[in-house]
């Protein structure tokens, strides 16, 4: 051990407390409910498993929690899942680490991600011994209670130790927060995929349909949740309270599912707009000086905007419920209304067109809005789109992401829209081009068995182009 080692051996074992203070450990009263601050790039994962460094004496290379804290904090976390203490113990012992867990630094925060992710799963002896008996009992009376036997065996400490999190009162908002922070980290390091995998779990549960709540924003709104409209809004920046102002006027309507473990935090909005035929361009939804449509001659909702809140709930489906209450809701109130679509933008259609067609084909499209009506430029466009719609798929989803959503929750492509979107970033990212997803209420479930078996659906105008 050289002299320098031996110095900071000493310092730890003199000064108790000054490794957990130096890692951030001893200042611990921000209010736990609150965002976590914009994490910092992790540095990269260090080289010894957990298992490793806790049973080392000093820390390596750039590990941020030295082995004797590492200890000690995977004791804390152990404590909170205690059997021994009843759920409102181990919900304040939750509460204490969360409030360590909001001084953190990223690292450390990498560091207790570990520790949950590594040494809180179910015991592999017993799953061996639990799916050995399930095996032998097949076809006899004890096939039952071996199948207990088992779903009990594969059931991880993990999993309990995330629903003490849950348990106090912002206990929920920190799993979200911490997830939205963990999910970037998981192709560097796949030993966090099985904390991502109970959070996933978990959340699919927690936030189930039955247990959200779906209201209306409106102008009346508080401007709190009006704040966070705009903050959230991820299809179309509302530029200026005016502009939120005509989102919410008389013909439009706007939706969030909200949760009630999230204070007031909506975790998806959809905004709609009421007309009397399917929109073709966004500027006129845009427009602040338009006036209101008139709502008796209204038979057509477009859905222009839909946006999910909670990075840390990603891969937990709402859209499918979202769309489903909101057309309740609307036929409640408007029972003329008879079709349901979207006014949607294709994201990722000129990053898949740059990896199919040559610099100059690209080129000739740079200006689209110069192409008139029957140029050659303009349909071979119109039919690279179509084809990018209706035929690309990826592990048997759609290629685009917008169209991977309501394709996924039973719409049919129905039509492409020339200038659609003719702002500098609907011209970046499509050249322009907008696409109506159409929602037949009576068919979603057919388009989602189409879907599944590799085939896209779509109208006869978007087939005739694609093919």
């Amino acid at each position: 051990m050289s002299p320098v080692d031996w110095i900071s051996r000493g310092i730890a074992l003199w000064r108790p407390g000054f490794e957990l203070r130096a890692a951030g450990g001893a200042a611990r009263e921000p209010k736990v409910g609150a965002s976590s601050p914009a994490p910092a790039t992790p540095a990269a994962p260090a080289g010894r498993s957990t298992r490793e460094r806790l049973q080392a004496t000093l820390r390596r290379g750039q590990e941020a929690l030295s082995p004797r804290v590492l200890r000690r904090t995977l004791a804390e976390l152990q404590a909170v899942v205690d059997p021994r203490v009843s759920e409102v113990e181990g919900g304040r012992r939750a509460r204490d680490f969360a409030l360590w867990y909001r001084t953190a630094s990223v690292e450390q925060r990498r560091d207790a991600w570990l520790l949950m992710s590594e040494h809180f799963g179910p015991d592999p002896k017993k799953i061996t011994a639990a799916r050995g008996h399930y095996e032998a009992a097949q076809g006899t009376p004890e096939e039952g209670a071996a199948e207990i036997r088992l779903r009990r065996a594969l059931l991880s400490p993990r999993a309990r130790l995330m629903q003490r999190f849950a348990a106090f009162p912002e206990g929920m908002r920190f799993l979200v927060d911490l997830r939205a922070e963990l999910l970037p980290q998981l192709k560097s390091d796949k030993r966090l995929l099985p904390l991502d995998a109970e959070l996933e779990t978990l959340f699919s549960t927690w936030f189930d349909v039955a247990f959200l709540e779906l209201r209306r924003l409106s102008w009346d709104s508080p401007a709190s949740l009006l704040e966070k409209l705009i903050k959230y809004e991820a299809v179309h920046d509302i530029r200026s309270w005016a502009d939120l102002k005509n989102r919410l006027d008389s013909d439009r309507r706007c939706y969030g599912f909200f949760h009630p473990k999230l204070d007031g935090d909506p975790l998806i909005f959809v905004e709609v707009a009421l007309t009397d035929s399917i929109s073709d361009s966004i500027t006129p939804l845009l427009d602040e000086t338009a006036a209101a449509a008139d709502l008796s001659r209204a038979t057509t909702a477009i859905f222009y905007s839909i946006s999910n809140c909670q990075t840390g709930l990603r891969g937990v489906s709402f859209g499918d419920s979202l769309i489903k209450r909101v057309v309740e809701t609307l036929q409640e109130e408007f029972p003329r209304l008879k079709t349901f679509c979207t006014l949607s933008p294709i994201p990722g259609l000129r990053a898949w067109l740059a990896r199919q067609v040559a610099p100059e084909k690209l080129a000739a499209w740079d200006k689209p809005l110069e192409l008139g009506p029957k140029s050659p430029e303009r349909q071979e466009l119109l039919s690279w789109a179509a084809r990018y719609l209706g035929g690309e798929l990826h592990d048997g989803k759609p290629l685009d992401p917008v169209a991977r959503f309501h394709l996924g929750n039973g719409a049919r492509v129905e039509r492409l829209n020339w200038a659609g979107d003719p702002s500098a970033k609907g011209l970046k990212q499509s050249f322009g081009l907008m696409v109506n997803y159409l929602y037949d209420i009576r068919r979603l479930d057919k388009h989602r068995t189409l879907l599944s078996q590799g085939e896209i659906p779509m109208s006869a105008a978007i087939e005739d182009l694609y093919r």
